[in-house]
C-alpha cells in the first residue's frame, strides 16, 4: 500500500511540475541571438505558410530587402524597419512587416534586454 501511494505521489508530483525541457532558452550573447534571429527568419520566409501567402498575391514580386527586427525579452519581434529594398511594392513591404511582427521568437532574451538585428532577405 506505501508504495502504491508513493508511485501516486511521484506522478502527482511530476504532472504538477512545470516541464523543463519544454521551456524557451534565454539568450544573453548578442552574436547569439543574431544567429537565432537569422536562422529562425530564414525558415519562416522558407516556410510553406508564408511561400502560398506571397505568391498568391506577390507572385511577381522580386528583389532584395535589407531589415532591422527588433526583439525583446519574451522572445517577441517589436520592431520591423525597412533598411533599404529595390522592392518598391508598398503593399508588399506591409505584408512583410505584418507577417515578421507576428512572428514569436523560440527564445527569451535577459529582463530588460533588446535586441535589433539587420537581415537581409532576396525573393
Amino acid at each position: 500500500m506505501r508504495i502504491i501511494k508513493l508511485v501516486l505521489g511521484i506522478n502527482l508530483l511530476l504532472w504538477f511540475t512545470p516541464q523543463v525541457y519544454a521551456q524557451k532558452p534565454v539568450l544573453t550573447d548578442e552574436e547569439v541571438v543574431a544567429e537565432m534571429v537569422t536562422k529562425e527568419v530564414d525558415e519562416v520566409f522558407q516556410s510553406e505558410d508564408f511561400l502560398k501567402k506571397k505568391n498568391k498575391k506577390f507572385a511577381t514580386v522580386s528583389g532584395t530587402m535589407v531589415i532591422d527586427i527588433g526583439v525583446v525579452q519574451n522572445g517577441k519581434v517589436s520592431s520591423f524597419f525597412k533598411v533599404d529594398s529595390d522592392i518598391k511594392d508598398i503593399d508588399f513591404i506591409n505584408f512583410m512587416s505584418e507577417y515578421i511582427l507576428n512572428h514569436k521568437f523560440k527564445f527569451k532574451l535577459q529582463k530588460q534586454q533588446r535586441y535589433k538585428i539587420r537581415y537581409s532577405i532576396t525573393f
